[in-house]
């Protein structure tokens, strides 16, 4: 993956921190100067982190696995539901309910709930109800979808987690952390990078500098998922040229019991005759 320019991360602002007042101690490694009270990110350690993230990120899409996309705030909640949908990976950008990941079976059994209710509407069900009780159930179904997001499609726990702004998202890092999920996220200079396993220091509040990452860890998900793709038709195409060669050996070896031609065995022949031949003459003598 080619990695972003200097100029790049300027231009979006990615350099710009917290006041000095806000600042958190152990962001202490990323942060290159102060200017006017605001703390300035070194962008050569965010250049470095990012590609570190980047490949990880394209690893656990390769194989296969799901990552959940956090982002709650204002700035961040249309870019990451408008990137992360194309790529069918899981995201909440609404509200992060407490359990969503420690209490994972509580969370299904509202998403079969919601099943349940879709499935009324087409059986005709739902007809049947009253108009209040059609009413109460539609709310209830809007208000499920609101908060789930499209975890809705989510079968098992995801392999890892992606969240700007670990200080708002606290209680989904802490879920995580709970269950060893990996962690990759914004950490901006009010943050602790030693919660996330792969931070990424970066301004979490201007919207360009959120879109700029973001886009950069949906990039290597495409990439982990095009060449998942590609090992999968190579896997495919495997035994289809196994079986070509296989057909193609009784050819080259001929059948026992089938006819030989005079020329291949004329040689073999003269020397199996000749050596009686001599072995006679020898006892004659």
């Amino acid at each position: 993956m080619a990695r972003l320019e200097f100029k790049q991360l300027l231009d979006a602002g990615v350099h710009f921190g917290h006041l000095r007042r806000k600042w958190n101690p152990n962001m202490a490694p990323y942060i290159f100067d102060e200017k006017k009270g605001i703390h300035i990110i070194d962008l050569s350690k965010t250049a470095a982190k990012l590609e570190e993230a980047s490949a990880a990120m394209k690893q656990i899409a390769r194989s296969g696995k799901k990552v959940l996309f956090v982002a709650t705030k204002k700035q961040a909640k249309d870019i990451v539901t408008e990137k992360v949908k194309a790529t069918g990976m899981p995201y909440v950008t609404e509200r992060w309910s407490g359990g969503m990941l420690t209490n994972f079976g509580t969370i299904r059994r509202t998403i079969k709930k919601m099943a349940t209710i879709d499935r009324m509407k087409i059986d005709g069900t739902f007809q049947n109800m009253s108009k209040r009780e059609r009413l109460q159930v539609s709310r209830q179904r809007e208000k499920m979808e609101k908060n789930l997001g499209s975890i809705a499609d989510l079968t098992r726990l995801p392999s890892a987690l992606f969240i700007v702004d670990i200080v708002k998202e606290h209680i989904a890092v802490a879920e995580a952390r709970k269950l060893n999920i990996p962690t990759f996220a914004m950490v901006d200079t009010n943050s602790d990078p030693t919660l996330i396993d792969f931070p990424i220091p970066a301004n979490d509040d201007a919207t360009k500098s959120i879109e700029l990452i973001v886009e950069e860890m949906i990039k290597a998900i495409n990439e982990g998922l095009e060449e998942r793709k590609n090992d999968k038709t190579a896997v495919d195409e495997a035994p289809e040229e196994g079986a070509e060669d296989e057909a193609a050996e009784p050819v080259e070896t001929p059948a026992e019991g089938e006819s030989v031609s005079a020329d291949e065995v004329s040689a073999p022949a003269e020397e199996v005759v000749a050596a009686p031949a001599e072995g006679s003459t020898d006892e004659n003598a």
